[in-house]
């Protein structure tokens, strides 16, 4: 048997390695890789964060993991005075998911135990780990954040200097926390981890209580499934914004091209702003969803996202597959690391809205909307795991990307190396919608952006913006077949060998 993984950094693939050699399929191989992410690569996602996951089993069902946090049950009391959602700080941060998502994973079919990850993930933590390129980046975007914090600074500091490319980074709290959960996982929700994350959050002004961490359960549901063209694509359901990349493509197959994909884009943009929410906690229309029913762009945006995310995908030829997407949403999320802990916390709870009439809406125990968006796509006897960083382009990033790579002649190295675009507002530094694009978009896109009325610019070159992707693929008979990290990261593809 073989199995495909793909992750942003390298060392995430030798934990899914790993995994394989101790007799692992491709779940145990992705949930490896996941845990070890949260200690090489925080700055887009750590244990104090969300993710959304689709798992494909040998009997061809496919499952949503939605491990979205929830708001605080005093939150309606805060924001009673807000004049907008804070982008950073406690009033930021929602109930983590990660811990109860990856359980909720190994659930469905994992073979090895969530414990053998994190152990393998505290020995890196505690040994230390090399600062990536793509680490150092991110210090720099948010220096002044890093030195506001007394755990982040602590951590990414030496002498008040910023960590560069290279430098060793320990995590010795971070490590007792990961040991501690890989005998109790529970203690991040009911035990001294839950306690000392809701301390730090009420000294730095949270609503957050004990109740609100131990009551926090992670929602298993069927995928969310379409038929486009003749391929069926499979997502999470909303607060997810897959609906979004399913209407996209939709739109997109019935007026094809690049120009006919950016319009569905810009529809999709503002489908997601008057119509994603929480379904648990008020009405949603998921048809005008898929039907990218599109309205003006509603409220400020969301911040500038640099960084955000990390997919981990795994395949195997026994019929197991997995799209894990996990997030501190912003990068370094709240900009704030429990010291007692180790664990850096998200900011997710900053895509709510103030304005009770939204889906949006902050409320109690309610979900954000989420640009996590993995995706499982079917062709025949062809069959994609596909996930990506990208904030909320994540739809477009990868309806630019999946219908070749479901063509089993594409290679998906020089695929993902193709330029891309992506539109945004303020998610991508700018005041209105705009069309970004890396050199060597085709001209028919900007075109289409000039007659659309909205904004133009240009990324110098390959841009972290542009997504992360990370794809895994199966062709018919011949089984596993190839996988594919994207050259914007620094991620690693590997073909292994199951004993």
């Amino acid at each position: 048997m073989t199995i495909a993984v793909a992750a942003p950094h390298a060392a995430a693939v030798e934990a899914g390695r790993s995994a394989v050699a101790a007799g692992g399929n491709a779940l145990d191989a992705a949930l490896a890789a996941a845990a070890m992410l949260t200690v090489v690569y925080p700055h887009q996602c750590a244990v104090g964060g969300d993710l959304i996951a689709l798992v494909r089993r040998p009997d061809g069902t496919t499952t949503a993991v939605v491990a979205a946090g929830t708001a605080p049950a005093a939150i309606a009391e805060a924001a009673a005075s807000w004049r907008e959602v804070p982008r950073a700080g406690a009033g930021s941060v929602t109930v983590p998911g990660m811990l109860a998502g990856w359980a909720a994973i190994a659930d469905l079919g994992a073979v090895l135990p969530v414990s053998r990850a994190l152990e393998a993930a505290a020995d890196v933590a505690e040994a230390g780990t090399a600062v990536s390129a793509g680490l150092a980046r991110a210090l720099v975007s948010r220096a002044e954040a890093i030195r506001a914090d007394e755990g982040l600074r602590a951590l990414f500091t030496r002498d008040g200097v910023l960590l560069t490319e290279g430098d060793a980074l320990v995590q010795p709290a971070l490590a007792a926390s990961l040991r501690r959960l890989a005998v109790d996982p529970r203690d991040f929700y009911e035990g001294g981890i839950a306690r000392s994350l809701v301390r730090t959050l009420r000294a730095h002004g949270g609503t957050h209580t004990e109740d609100d961490f131990a009551g926090y359960r992670p929602e298993v549901v069927q995928a969310l499934t379409r038929r486009i063209g003749d391929a069926d694509y499979s997502v999470a359901p909303p607060p997810s914004v897959g609906a979004i990349l399913v209407g996209v493509a939709a739109a997109s197959e019935r007026a094809p091209g690049a120009a006919g994909l950016l319009e569905a884009s810009v529809r999709g943009a503002q489908a997601r702003a008057a119509h994603l929410g929480d379904p648990a906690a008020g009405p949603v229309d998921l048809e005008a969803l898929l039907a990218l029913d599109a309205r003006p762009l509603a409220g400020p945006g969301e911040p500038r996202p640099q960084g955000d995310t990390a997919a981990v995908v795994a395949i195997d030829d026994d019929g197991y597959a997995v799209t894990i997407v996990q997030s501190v949403y912003q990068t370094f999320g709240a900009g704030l690391l429990d010291p007692g802990t180790g664990i850096l916390l998200h900011n997710r709870g900053g895509a709510f809205s103030i304005d009770p009439a939204s889906p949006a809406a902050i409320r109690p125990g309610a979900r954000p909307p989420h640009t996590l968006a993995p995706a499982i796509v079917d062709r025949g006897d062809v069959t994609v795991i596909a996930g990506c960083q990208g904030g909320r382009a994540q739809p477009w990033i990868l309806a630019q990307l999946l219908p070749d790579a479901t063509d089993a002649d594409t290679d998906l190295d020089e695929l993902l190396a193709r330029p891309r675009w992506v539109i945004g507002d303020r998610d991508l530094g700018r005041d209105r919608l705009t069309l970004v694009t890396e050199p060597g978009v085709r001209p028919e896109v900007i075109e289409r952006a000039a007659s659309l009325g909205i904004g133009v610019a240009a990324f110098p070159g390959p841009a972290d913006e542009a997504g992360h992707v990370q794809i895994v693929r199966r062709v018919g008979g011949l089984g596993v077949r190839d996988a594919a990290s994207d050259p914007r990261a620094d991620g690693v593809a590997v073909l292994v060998p199951a004993s």
